[in-house]
């Protein structure tokens, strides 16, 4: 029998969005040697202005994936909207949930007015930079609270 999959928006401050954003704070931790310290204030995420969505494999979360208003303008995007907090629990990875996450998260942006994504990921984390290439993403040029690190990279997609 197929796994249900379920993509839903909660709020930042649900339980489950919760328990996975500590999850990946571990895992950067154990990549980069500290949690990440990019400011998230939680109202960013909040519709019409963001979005934070958890993947749910048969009931269980999984995963998360978020957008919210950006500055940034690049590539030609007159209205831009940053990528944040992409995240499925090892045991569950390689199963197509990233990019199904990430899909949704255009498609929400796009929908919301938005025309240009960007987002910032590190090195230490080719499985992502492999997602992102893949689905179109370009480098652009550094911005947010890592500009200038040696490991980050800065990615931008026209929608």
């Amino acid at each position: 029998m197929d796994s249900v999959i379920e993509l839903r928006a909660v709020d930042y401050g649900h339980p489950d969005a919760v328990a996975l954003v500590a999850r990946v704070q571990e895992e950067y931790v154990e990549r980069y040697g500290s949690p990440d310290e990019s400011p998230v204030e939680p109202e960013m995420f909040d519709p019409p202005e963001g979005l934070f969505l958890v993947a749910y494999v048969d009931g269980t979360p999984v995963g998360t994936g978020a957008w919210k208003r950006s500055a940034v303008r690049e590539l030609g995007g007159t209205v831009g909207a940053e990528i944040k907090r992409m995240y499925v629990v090892p045991e569950q990875r390689g199963r197509g949930l990233s990019r199904r996450i990430l899909t949704e998260l255009e498609e929400t942006a796009a929908a919301a007015g938005y025309d240009l994504l960007v987002l910032e990921t590190g090195l230490k984390q080719p499985e992502a930079i492999g997602l992102y290439e893949s689905a179109g993403y370009v480098l652009v040029p550094g911005f947010g609270h890592y500009c200038g690190s040696e490991l980050s990279r800065c990615f931008g997609k026209r929608v």
